[in-house]
């Protein structure tokens, strides 16, 4: 009875949070319901939940999360300082003589955007404010337009520093050492934040490659597409244009970054290193005053609060679902599914990328990770791989129609000429390059573990 009353809390949570009411108030009001109709039944001991004031000590002094406010008010401080406009602008003209050159110019803007700020909605509105409607001016297949500008939005989910990474890193790190503790390893090795950034490394620039080489191949193939735009401008670029507009954006992500691959600070003080560093290049676009620090601050605030919450809530449901034995469930249910680990991994990963049409990152990372993780990484797979699987699969959920958060935030920034067909249709090609490099980190799971183990050891 026990565990139907945990699959029954997890589908009434499902159906609560599609009614639309708040996600934090939604896990942790369900939960408590069902641990009162777990004591009054006799399945659930409220002992469980005397483990809840711990848990919420350990997450206000948790040092890793305060690294998520400071990405947040760097990334807002940015948006603010018109970063991306002075980048799409100076890589527009770089680009510009080039076939299907402004495409090209907003998927490495995007990588850079991602790299800078890490918040997934705010690169795709940006980039769609931005550069939708100078590249339907210049001839641009609607379609095109709009998967290019979904697809590269995204990739603030696998480009480090992302606050996706940073989440999953302090959820890994936690599932890693509880599955060692059930084997009887006291002494349990840990998973951090920068092994998460290291291995994201390369997958995520690969997935940028692709974009590009796909890019490139529609160019040459169906050139009415992405036409060539000459302009005065395209011409009179220069070099040191060039270096004002992508000079302070790289030597920020190198800062933030390369302080942390090199060992020199953890994601939380390189975290703080890109807010200073966010401040100082806004205040050198004369992007900088009391208003504007008000308005970054505010929405720092509301961000934060939103994460935190939202793991708080996580946390009373996580508790009531173990005490009702839902994860003994989810242990046999995984183990006993034909393939063994690799049918379990396949399972999950499917599982995961359903939700992601309905919960946003956060819920998925503090709800369903936390359960699945123990008993996949219990079943041998690489943390860091596992966690770089995720993010990749959810970055692909987030594309998928006709539910992908990304279309959504571009659709309502987009022209009333666009249709939500068009997005949908040129969203298909990336989401196929998505599940190429899935493929790819199954196969080679050394694309994601090689860096971490030559940076940090193995």
């Amino acid at each position: 009875m026990n565990a139907g009353m945990s699959l029954l809390m997890f589908a009434t949570v499902f159906i609560v949070l599609l009614a639309g009411y708040p996600v934090a108030f939604s896990l942790a009001g369900t939960a408590l319901g069902f641990a009162f109709a777990g004591q009054w039944l006799g399945i659930f001991d409220f002992a469980f939940l005397q483990a809840l004031p711990n848990r919420l000590f350990g997450i206000m002094t948790n040092q890793t999360l305060v690294a998520v406010p400071l990405f947040v008010f760097m990334g807002v401080m940015l948006e603010r300082s018109r970063v991306a406009e002075n980048l799409l602008e100076t890589m527009a003209a770089l680009f510009g003589r080039l076939r299907g050159g402004l495409g090209i110019s907003v998927t490495l803007v995007g990588m850079l955007l991602a790299a800078s700020t890490g918040i997934v909605g705010a690169t795709v509105v940006t980039m769609g404010l931005l550069s939708l409607p100078t590249m339907l001016r210049r001839g641009y297949d609607p379609k095109i337009a709009t998967g290019t500008i979904c697809a590269s939005g995204t990739l603030g989910q696998i480009i480090p520093p992302s606050i996706v990474l940073v989440l999953l890193g302090d959820v890994l790190s936690a599932a890693y050492q509880q599955a060692q503790l059930e084997q009887g390893i006291f002494s349990p090795r840990t998973v951090s934040v920068g092994d998460l950034f290291a291995g994201a490394l390369i997958p995520g620039l690969l997935l940028v490659l692709l974009y590009l080489a796909y890019l490139v191949a529609v160019s040459i193939m169906r050139p009415q597409a992405m036409p060539v735009h000459q302009s005065p401008e395209a011409d009179a670029v220069g070099g040191l244009r060039s270096l004002q507009a992508l000079l302070p954006p790289l030597l920020l992500i190198l800062a933030v970054l390369g302080s942390i691959l090199a060992g020199l600070a953890t994601p939380t003080e390189a975290a703080s290193v890109g807010a200073v560093g966010a401040m100082l290049l806004a205040a050198s676009r004369h992007q900088f005053n009391l208003n504007i620090v008000r308005s970054v601050v505010r929405s720092t605030m509301e961000v934060s609060s939103m994460v935190f919450l939202i793991l708080i809530g996580a946390s009373v449901f996580s508790l009531v679902f173990r005490g009702l034995g839902g994860d003994e469930l989810v242990e046999e249910l995984l183990i006993q599914l034909p393939g063994g680990v690799i049918g379990a991994m396949l399972v999950v990963m499917l599982v995961m990328f359903f939700l992601g049409f309905v919960l946003d990152f956060i819920e998925i990372t503090f709800v369903v990770v936390p359960i699945v993780g123990p008993v996949l990484l219990g079943m041998g797979l690489d943390p860091v791989w596992l966690g770089i699987m995720i993010a990749i699969n959810l970055q692909t959920s987030f594309l998928t129609p006709p539910f992908g958060f990304a279309l959504f935030y571009l659709r309502g920034v987009a022209p009333q000429s666009i249709t939500t067909g068009d997005i949908y249709r040129g969203v298909m090609p990336f989401i196929g390059i998505q599940l190429a490099m899935l493929g790819l980190l199954a196969l080679w799971p050394a694309l994601a573990t090689w860096l971490p183990t030559l940076v940090y050891g193995g």
